[in-house]
């Protein structure tokens, strides 16, 4: 025993303590990397998949594509690095907010192609029955988005999935054909009318980044229209500076899911598009999210003027969803012709 020391921490009882605090500072600091580098890896946008079309070698029947890609993207929800991050109330979940805005996006389109799934594609007329999988599923993909406990939001969403899982065994199952999928071309223009304001809504929100001066078209084209709440000619918008970046990570994720969905709608409806002439406008939207999902080269969402010399990511991505929008104008309009 060392009297020597022993007598010496005694006379000197701060010694200790220094000693403690710097364990403390170091296991402090490696938590804090751990942490800044679990967020990192938790933040990365989930890769593109190509969507199955074949069923066991062979081309599947009508509804497939489009059924399996959404449960695949609501599956990728879920499942991604860091699981479902947007109802997430402890460290390091609780201090990101890309990805759940990502998710948000992913998310709003689930909830589309879900309601058209249950009202339009699943059902041959306004009278006929709705399919009782999907009919459970829908709601359950609208619960809460942030609920953490009691219940949780990936609980909901996973008996979603199971509904779903449900409604495409029985499109599979030729024995017993009581689940269909009508590729018409009115079902497909009733999912794509909304698809065409989700971006027009984004494009708007995404343009006001630099903040401008609009001129009021909310009654435009209709001498006979009136307004709740009529505002002036001259409007002014501009995204909150904290939002901007929540914004542009929402339409990342809208577009995300919206290229896999057109993908797979490309298969289910071959041919009403073919007959309709309407491929090549179908594979324009497709080409513009493509390009509008390029991976980012910066740390942060640039927020540069216009012509100015920082890049701006948010009117990048508006251009990009905007073109996609007319694309989808004018597809509907093909969809619409004898």
């Amino acid at each position: 025993m060392n009297i020597k020391g022993w007598w010496s921490s005694l006379r000197n009882p701060a010694t200790p303590r220094r000693g403690l605090g710097r364990v403390i500072g170091v296991a402090a600091a490696v938590l804090l990397v751990f942490l800044l580098v679990l967020s990192w890896y938790w933040s990365r946008e989930p890769d593109i998949f190509w969507v199955d079309w074949e069923k066991d070698g062979r081309p599947a029947i009508t509804g497939y594509a489009t059924t399996e890609t959404l449960l695949r993207v609501s599956r990728t929800l879920l499942d991604k690095p860091g699981g479902y991050l947007s109802n997430d109330v402890t460290l390091p979940g609780l201090w990101l907010d890309n990805i759940p805005n990502w998710e948000f996006g992913v998310l709003v389109q689930v909830r589309d192609l879900s309601r058209v799934m249950r009202n339009d594609f699943s059902r041959s007329q306004t009278q006929s029955v709705e399919d009782p999988a999907l009919a459970e599923m829908e709601p359950n993909f609208n619960f809460d988005s942030d609920s953490w406990i009691l219940p949780s939001s990936e609980s909901r969403y996973r008996e979603a999935i199971e509904y779903l899982e449900d409604y495409q065994a029985r499109l599979l199952d030729t024995s017993q054909p009581d689940a269909n999928f009508y590729a018409r071309a009115d079902n497909l223009r009733e999912w794509l009318a909304v698809v065409e304001k989700r971006l027009g809504n984004l494009s708007q929100r995404l343009s006001a980044s630099v903040g401008q001066m609009r001129v009021n078209t909310d009654l435009a084209l209709d001498p006979s229209a009136a307004a709740g709440q009529p505002r002036g000619d001259n409007i002014a918008v501009k995204t909150p500076w904290l939002e901007i970046d929540d914004v542009f990570f929402e339409a990342r994720g809208t577009a995300w899911a919206l290229l896999h969905f057109l993908r797979a709608v490309e298969y289910d409806f071959q041919h009403v598009l073919e007959d309709k002439n309407a491929t090549v406008s179908l594979r324009q939207v497709i080409r513009e999210l493509e390009a509008s999902l390029a991976p980012m080269r910066s740390p942060v969402v640039l927020n540069g003027g216009g012509f100015g010399m920082f890049a701006n990511h948010s009117l990048v991505m508006a251009s990009y969803l905007s073109r996609a929008t007319q694309a989808i104008t004018n597809l509907r309009e093909l969809l619409a012709g004898g």
